[in-house]
């Protein structure tokens, strides 16, 4: 579905990704893993048009997206949930959810029911403003805000980052079954490697802005963890 190739960005003059490839297969959840400060948010960034590529090519369903403007993406198919969850605390969960109904069909610019079937406490909290919301209901609401566009493709950049144990749980519940009762297809950057190894189809491994290792995640074995992801 995703297919990112021999992609170059710069920060200027500092070379920041290096010829990185990654693919992300339909219907299946990949992980995209490395140390803190190895290129994986630059990388969603890119995929996402919020950072130019000096070089490469990133393409969704064999459709070149590379020049496609940041704001055309959602219409492209791509829900993203960046990290840090960047929800608008003064607006209400409703408002906030609403902010993607424009890129939906003009004869179905209602929030899915299957939203609040996923994330219950959003329905029952619709009134309150983000800003009050916990940090592991912001993330609830930062991913459900992401599905609201109906994307094809759902990024999701450290959506455990900071919450408490049993909504990371819930959060793991909810992307396998975006991933395998819709059929939703995942790209998630990820630091916990039991979260990783759960959800995870397969596994790219980021060092210093170059691909090192890429796989089945059944095929991420002790070397490499111990090499690139052990701090």
């Amino acid at each position: 579905m995703l297919n990112v190739t021999g992609v170059n960005q710069f920060y200027g003059e500092s070379h920041t990704l290096w010829d990185v490839n990654l693919h992300v297969p339909k219907g299946q959840c990949t992980v995209l893993m490395g140390r803190n400060g190895v290129g994986k948010t630059t990388l969603l960034e890119c995929i996402m048009g919020l950072l130019p590529i000096k070089q490469g090519a990133i393409s969704l369903n064999t459709r070149d997206i590379s020049k496609a403007k940041a704001e055309e993406r959602p219409y492209l198919g791509v829900g993203y949930v960046p990290q840090g969850r960047q929800i608008f605390p003064m607006l209400t969960v409703l408002e906030n959810l609403s902010v993607g109904l424009p890129v939906r069909d003009k004869a179905n610019r209602t929030i899915p029911d299957y939203i609040y079937q996923l994330f219950p406490v959003l329905h029952q909290m619709r009134h309150r403003y983000g800003g009050d919301l916990s940090g592991g209901q912001q993330q609830q609401l930062a991913i459900a805000r992401a599905l609201v566009v109906d994307p094809q493709l759902l990024i999701l950049d450290e959506p455990t980052e900071g919450i408490q144990p049993n909504i990371v749980q819930e959060i793991g519940d909810i992307i396998q079954k975006l991933n395998i009762d819709f059929g939703l297809t995942v790209l998630l950057v990820e630091q916990k490697l039991p979260f990783a190894r759960r959800v995870g189809d397969h596994f790219c491994l980021l060092d210093r802005g170059r691909n090192v290792a890429n796989g089945a995640m059944k095929d991420l074995e002790q070397g490499l963890i111990t090499e690139y992801l052990t701090v």
